[in-house]
């Protein structure tokens, strides 16, 4: 399978980043990719005014997604892309969207919300309550996971156990005293530990760190950007899948199961 990611700094404006994602959609059909994983936070960012996400939210069949979505239309690649969708209690959810020829395959919500190093994104985002979610990708199985989504461990466990043999994990990873270290630690473990391919396209800008990896079965960056835009590939190997999984059977060797249930958000 071949694999890119979209970096770039999500202006305020939906349209001049659906102009931006649609470039991105452009290049990766034509560099035959597969996947296409784009950042969280596509649709809009209010860096100094995070509230105003609120106001700035659209529904899945508004005019982003719908944008995104038809730009899609002709080809085989998926596009994973982040984006905030009323939630009906004057907050916002935070939705990965997967579309593929002209259609929307699957959505997340984010089920872990940034509620740390002095944020609370549960101020103006509702937390998911949706199980863990993995799709069909060109034969392969695509696990889907959102920015905070990997510092919890159990998730990417959850849909190892759901087959998957890659994790898509688009982010807007925000800067600060050892974030960039915990992003490449923690993308590199979930990576390693479940033995699959990790796909993480991290938003850059003024807030956010960029930083947008490829990390294969066994914890080896592939590929990876700094702070700019562009575009990241790398290629899935079915062989080199059987075996890292095969020398490194850590899903076989395993003692605990994990546990499905949701804990309430605090």
């Amino acid at each position: 399978m071949r694999i890119a990611v979209g970096q770039f700094a999500s202006a305020q404006e939906w349209d001049a980043n659906l102009k931006t994602c649609r470039e991105m959609i452009d290049g990766a059909v034509a560099g035959g990719a597969d996947l296409l994983v784009l950042p969280e936070g596509a649709l809009a960012l209010f860096v100094d005014e995070p509230a105003r996400i609120r106001e700035a939210a659209q529904p899945l069949d508004g005019p982003f997604v719908s944008g995104l979505v038809e730009h899609t239309r002709g080809s085989s690649t998926t596009v994973i892309a982040g984006v905030h969708v009323p939630a009906g209690d004057d907050r916002v959810s935070n939705v990965l969207v997967a579309a593929r020829d002209g259609e929307i395959v699957a959505t997340y919500t984010k089920l872990h919300l940034y509620d740390a190093f002095g944020r609370r994104e549960s101020d103006n985002v509702v937390p998911g309550a949706n199980p863990p979610v993995v799709i069909d990708c060109a034969g392969w199985k695509v696990g889907l996971m959102t920015c905070y989504d990997v510092r919890f461990p159990e998730l990417a466990r959850l849909l190892a156990d759901q087959g998957a043999q890659v994790i898509a994990l688009p982010a807007a990873w925000v800067r600060g005293p050892a974030k960039e270290w915990h992003w490449e630690v923690m993308v590199t473990a979930r990576a390693l530990e479940n033995t699959c391919y990790v796909a993480a396209s991290g938003e850059c800008g003024r807030r956010n760190i960029g930083a947008s990896m490829i990390v294969d079965p066994l914890g080896i960056t592939r590929a990876r950007l700094g702070d700019a835009p562009g575009l990241l590939w790398s290629d899935a190997s079915a062989d080199e899948l059987a075996s890292a999984r095969r020398t490194l059977p850590v899903l076989e060797n395993r003692r605990f199961a994990v546990d499905p249930r949701l804990e309430r958000h605090a």
